[in-house]
């Protein structure tokens, strides 16, 4: 990323919970650990099915005296309806800020510029009174500054940062391997596990319960893991949502996310597949990298 650039992530949504019982609200359900986040530190998390499926993933930012929920604007809608129904009688307060906050995204070197910036994957700071921090997912993502509507262009220009196509900072966050968009397509589709949320900082195996932690420590111990989520590079041809792919006649995993920044549940252990052979679909030639990250 260029450091002079910024990304208007409007394809991002804001929720905002607040209420005395927030904070273990929030521990008893999602993969990450809570207590992981305060002013200076942020955290990556999901929300799983309790058979350990993926249906939410999103950012974890303190703000004030509650959470903010940085989430795909496609799923905002469901994690809200879901959170409510696990809020029962809890003293918790739920808020959609999606029209009034906005998320932006810049380089990590440009984070680094800010006086008590560290080099660490979800170091949080504040710029007057809006948090700017360290993408918690990987350091390559650069960083993340929530604010408000009406301060954003204001705040941009004093920081000397430029609009640039979101689309780009899309393209880098596949090629890094990481899921930029189309999440609702991966809902009940894998494990969260599955998802490589352990290498993206997204699940404490030393917690306590939350929802789906039986399945996913279960995986874990037991070495269960042989598919991974990975990106797709088409040689040639078009993809479809939900169709194998094959090496030969070797069926090596699945088209989930098909269309600008397409992605598969790749069974990655299995003796067919090789990070330099080109797969099929019906319809395409495809190649598939494991990232760099994901050292197993």
């Amino acid at each position: 990323m260029n450091i002079k650039n910024v990304y208007i992530l409007d394809d991002r949504a804001i929720l905002y919970l607040n209420g005395e019982d927030t904070k273990e609200f929030l521990q008893n359900l999602i993969s990450n650990n809570i207590n992981k986040v305060n002013q200076n530190n942020s955290c990556f998390s999901s929300l799983l099915s309790p058979q350990g499926k993926f249906l939410y993933e999103f950012i974890i930012v303190k703000h004030k005296s509650g959470y903010i929920i940085d989430c795909e604007k496609s799923q905002v809608d469901g994690l809200y309806k879901q959170l409510s129904i696990y809020k029962l009688r809890s003293k918790v307060e739920i808020l959609n800020l999606s029209n009034e906050f906005v998320v932006a995204a810049f380089s990590h070197e440009k984070f680094l510029t800010f006086e008590e910036a560290q080099d660490i994957s979800g170091f949080t700071l504040k710029y007057r009174e809006d948090p700017i921090f360290l993408d918690p997912r990987n350091k390559q993502l650069g960083a993340r500054l929530i604010i408000n509507l009406e301060k954003l262009y204001l705040s941009l220009k004093k920081l000397g940062l430029h609009d640039a196509n979101m689309n780009e900072y899309h393209l880098f966050s596949h090629k890094l391997g990481i899921v930029p968009k189309d999440l609702n397509k991966l809902q009940n589709k894998l494990f969260g596990i599955e998802c490589n949320y352990e290498e993206l900082n997204g699940i404490d195996f030393k917690k306590g319960c939350y929802v789906g932690q039986e399945n996913t420590a279960r995986i874990k111990l037991k070495n269960k893991l042989s598919k991974r989520l990975l990106p797709i590079n088409i040689v040639k041809g078009e993809l479809t949502e939900g169709e194998s792919i094959y090496y030969n006649d070797n069926e090596i995993g699945k088209v989930l996310i098909d269309k600008q920044y397409p992605f598969a549940l790749i069974k990655y252990l299995d003796e067919n597949f090789n990070e330099k052979t080109i797969f099929n679909t019906k319809d395409a030639t495809i190649k598939i990298e494991k990232p760099a990250w994901i050292k197993s």
